[in-house]
């Protein structure tokens, strides 16, 4: 197994499941116990997880509030983006939908396409169930109740087996350089497994998210062909993005 590979699992495992020890991990990974130890090594001087004596523990980090909370916060400016999004659609595409309310509110403007739609969002799913027009793919995982997402190592295998004309992106903040950002490490693999399964990836990102919040780095600019987000985004970062080659609209 590759280094990269397995130190997303090791990652994955502590955050989603607490506190695991080297052999359980080394047994679970099919690698050797001196290999984990060097894997926690790095991982903890990246800031991804804290190493205890004989294994390792997730960190102290800032989590998402629960997804009603956030749903309720600037709602004009998601709606506004949310539509713009919609336009961007063509009938008889696969969309894939990523977690967060920006989302969430794109599902509720597919309403009635013919489209393919692809997430990990126990929102989307509920938002699109009834809709019969839409073939509707729910990705496995584990689930995050607060956020009604699926998250592991089942989400990013799944994904793996997907090529969807287009992702719509959420992201809890966007820094100077035009860095994707995400409050949770065990979204961060998931994400990045989205961008790799989509032919354009849009990044959907309202005006407070220009900082946002988050330790975890999704990814930069140049991973973004498009940026949908409120004219009153941060206008540096914004500059930031478009030098990094993505397209950005405001609404």
């Amino acid at each position: 197994m590759l280094r990269e590979r397995r130190h997303e699992l090791i990652v994955g495992i502590v955050a989603s499941e607490g506190p695991a020890t080297v052999e359980a991990l080394a047994e679970r990974l099919v690698t050797s116990a001196a290999t984990i130890r060097r894997d926690l090594v790095q991982l903890a001087e990246q800031g991804l997880l804290r190493r205890v004596y004989g294994g390792a523990m997730p960190l102290d980090e800032q989590r998402d509030d629960p997804f009603p909370d956030v749903a309720a916060t600037r709602a004009e400016e998601k709606d506004a983006i949310a539509v713009r999004c919609a336009e961007l659609v063509q009938d008889g595409e696969t969309i894939l939908l990523d977690i967060g309310t920006t989302a969430h509110r794109v599902a509720r403007r597919l309403r009635g396409r013919s489209l393919t739609v692809v997430t990990s969002s126990l929102a989307v799913l509920d938002e699109l169930i009834d809709c019969e027009e839409i073939q509707l793919v729910l990705l496995g995982g584990m689930v995050r109740r607060d956020y009604r997402s699926l998250v592991g190592f089942l989400t990013e295998d799944t994904l793996r087996q997907i090529k969807a004309d287009r992702l719509f992106l959420g992201t809890s903040g966007v820094r100077r350089g035009g860095h994707v950002m995400d409050t949770t490490v065990v979204e961060v693999p998931v994400k990045r497994a989205m961008i790799a399964a989509s032919d354009q990836v849009v990044l959907v990102a309202d005006r407070g998210k220009f900082p946002g919040v988050g330790m975890a780095r999704v990814c930069g600019p140049e991973a973004l062909d498009v940026v949908v987000t409120n004219v009153q985004a941060d206008p540096d970062t914004v500059a930031d993005l478009r030098e990094g080659g993505s397209e950005v609209i405001t609404v």
